[in-house]
């Protein structure tokens, strides 16, 4: 399966069909994907749907080409980023992350405040040990000091949190293989674990990310 995206007969462009962006490209939906096949597709696509190719065309047709040359550029900057691939299949699967969600939405809206994410249980002594370090920080600042012992703590905080982020990255990629697998063999009975797993690391290793900003923009 996948998008049709000119006419078999005449070969002129077809209006997009609402279609996911792995059909766009004729892929299945597996997360461990061909990243060299897409990328492929993407360049030979790229060359028959270019805007410019149909400048001389009827309006129909410049339109149907901009579109299509649309969907091919955000299904291709989606799918070849490993992360953003997982976070569109799980939006495809109906799922949210924490910071994406609807409700999390609202409320910042209705609050005026910044969206939160929910400190990980498994983190939250050294979240608020690191968060007390960095407003320290943030007072001697104010006050031109120095202190090269709180500058040091910090940079072993941030390095343990960059190798949780990466040992996080290892996971999900456990956790691809095992949706890969259902899709092989027909096996839905195990997506729905599959998908609270991935969505947990995603939701985690995003707020470990937002963490890391916040300790690079202190010590700026």
């Amino acid at each position: 399966m996948r998008a049709v995206h000119f006419c078999s007969s005449c070969g002129k462009v077809q209006p997009p069909v609402p279609v996911d962006y792995f059909m766009f490209f004729g892929f299945t939906a597996k997360l461990d994907l061909d990243t060299a096949s897409l990328e492929k597709e993407f360049y030979a696509l790229s060359r028959r749907l270019h805007p410019d190719l149909f400048a001389q065309a009827n309006p129909e047709e410049r339109a149907f080409s901009l579109e299509q040359s649309s969907m091919l550029n955000d299904a291709y900057r989606t799918l070849k980023d490993p992360i953003k691939r997982t976070e569109y299949l799980l939006r495809l699967e109906g799922i949210e992350l924490e910071e994406q969600s609807k409700q999390a939405t609202e409320k910042a809206r209705a609050t005026g405040e910044l969206k939160k994410q929910v400190v990980p249980p498994d983190l939250l002594e050294e979240v608020f040990e690191l968060n007390m370090h960095l407003e320290e920080l943030g007072a001697q600042k104010k006050l031109g000091e120095d202190d090269p012992a709180l500058l040091e703590e910090i940079g072993k905080a941030k390095l343990s949190l960059e190798e949780k982020h990466d040992a996080l990255l290892h996971d999900l990629k456990t956790e691809w293989k095992k949706w890969d697998e259902t899709i092989d063999n027909g096996r839905e009975v195990d997506r729905p674990k599959i998908l609270a797993t991935m969505l947990d690391l995603l939701n985690r290793r995003n707020y470990i990310r937002n963490l890391l900003r916040d300790v690079n923009e202190a010590v700026e």
